[in-house]
C-alpha cells in the first residue's frame, strides 16, 4: 500500500525533527504509520491507536523534556 504521507503540524519549521505520518492509513487501519522526513525510503515505524495517543498525551505532558 502506498501512502500519502504529509509532515506533522510539531515538527520544527527549520528543518530538524520532522516526522510524517500518513492520515489516510490511519484513518482505514487504526494503525499510524510515522517517519523520519528527512530519509522518506528508510524505515516506518507503525503504532497502534492506544500506543500513539499515550505517546502523544507524554509529550503534551512533558514525560519526555530531556
Amino acid at each position: 500500500m502506498t501512502h500519502k504521507w504529509i509532515k506533522s503540524s510539531y515538527s520544527s519549521p527549520n528543518g530538524g525533527e520532522c516526522i510524517e505520518w500518513a492520515p489516510a492509513h490511519a484513518a482505514a487501519t487504526r494503525t499510524i504509520p510515522v517517519r523520519d522526513s528527512k530519509d522518506p525510503h528508510g524505515p516506518t515505524l507503525t503504532f497502534d491507536t492506544a500506543a500513539w495517543n499515550a505517546f502523544v498525551t507524554g509529550v503534551k505532558n512533558g514525560d519526555f523534556d530531556a
